[in-house]
């Protein structure tokens, strides 16, 4: 239960809580918190050769290694809007997304109270800019499907997955 991993007060009323199968309940006020996977939305770009867009990540966790671009919604924020955000911010550019290829699980990191990702994949093009890190990406690249970087330099394993699907299908998605 990583997200409320360390969880012992109540944020309501800080009464003591009460730890239940994928829950903390407060027995004072009822508050009842669940864990939950926390959403994400990420963009499968691909230029008009076939080459895929990765992000190197600038910042922990997996410091360093190959993403697809994209990131945490926010608040009441629809995929949608949160993939454009996020190619925006993190490669100053405007996509269109097309088509939802794929829903992975995983975990945001190594430690024990890492959270558990629910992660929302598009296909996507770029309608205008040219892709420039930004953000807490330390750099961008252009990759042939069969020159993709190997899985021990992919930043998280949902990201592997979705990447042997593309290598197993290499033609474009966009």
């Amino acid at each position: 239960m990583g997200m409320l991993s360390g969880w012992r007060w109540c944020p309501r009323c800080r009464s003591g809580l009460e730890e239940g199968e994928g829950k903390v309940t407060c027995p004072e006020c009822g508050l009842v918190i669940y864990a939950n996977s926390e959403p994400t939305a990420s963009a499968l770009v691909r230029d008009g050769d076939g080459n895929l867009l990765l992000a190197r990540r600038g910042a922990e966790p997996e410091l360093g290694k190959w993403d697809l671009p994209g990131g945490f919604l926010e608040e009441g924020e629809h995929p949608l809007d949160a993939v454009k955000r996020e190619l925006r911010e993190e490669a100053g550019v405007e996509i269109e997304p097309l088509e939802l290829v794929a829903i992975e699980t995983d975990v945001y990191g190594n430690d024990d109270g890492a959270p558990w990702t629910l992660n929302l994949y598009w296909t996507a093009r770029i309608v205008s800019g040219e892709p420039e890190p930004a953000d807490d990406v330390s750099e961008l690249r252009w990759f042939a499907v069969d020159e993709l970087p190997p899985d021990d330099e992919l930043a998280f394993d949902n990201v592997a997955r979705v990447l042997g699907r593309l290598r197993r299908s290499p033609g474009p998605s966009s």
